[in-house]
């Protein structure tokens, strides 16, 4: 088969950092090029792949291991793929990595005080009720990526900003080829 190189985008950084609104101005810009991809969202996938999502050190290396073969098994089939999937410990965006090999990491980094604020999922108020115990950055670890290849500034860039730094490190890299 002769397919486009396809590459992988992961988007990490704490829940509530603003990396869905990240994805979906990438996405945007992506498909204003000509250029497919498809978004993996964790929390949408976490409900398929288990009817009662689970967050243990378990469930989540068996997720993200498997986060990672979908995007590996897409990009090998010319499917360029963006993650938007917090993967709270560098081994698991690591692996990913080592799998995938067009592949940047982009860190929404945020301060946590205004992801508390932010909360649109309710996830830190869950965790104050006593109803969620593995929040990253609150009771679990987040481990921010060592070497991202880009950082955004969660609390401060604007989207549209955040979308043009990615493309060009994506353009940096000659991952870019457009269809059509």
């Amino acid at each position: 088969m002769n397919h486009q190189p396809a590459f992988a985008v992961w988007i990490t950084g704490l829940p509530a950092s603003g990396k869905s609104t990240v994805v979906a101005t990438l996405a945007s810009k992506l498909s204003d090029l000509n250029i497919d991809v498809v978004v993996l969202e964790s929390d949408a996938l976490r409900k398929m792949f288990s009817s009662q999502a689970a967050y243990s050190q378990l469930d989540r290396e068996y997720f993200y291991s498997s986060l990672a073969f979908i995007g590996q098994v897409l990009t090998e089939h010319g499917v360029s793929v963006i993650f938007d999937a917090t993967a709270n410990r560098g081994a698991y965006r690591d692996y990913a990595r080592r799998r995938i090999p067009r592949f940047i990491e982009v860190f929404v980094d945020c301060p946590l005080d205004i992801c508390i604020r932010r909360d649109p999922k309710g996830i830190y108020r869950r965790a104050r009720e006593g109803h969620a115990s593995d929040v990253p950055g609150l009771q679990t670890e987040y481990e921010p990526p060592e070497k991202p290849d880009v950082v955004i500034r969660g609390d401060q860039d604007e989207p549209e900003q955040a979308g043009h730094r990615i493309l060009d490190v994506l353009a940096g890299r000659d991952f870019l080829r457009r269809r059509g």
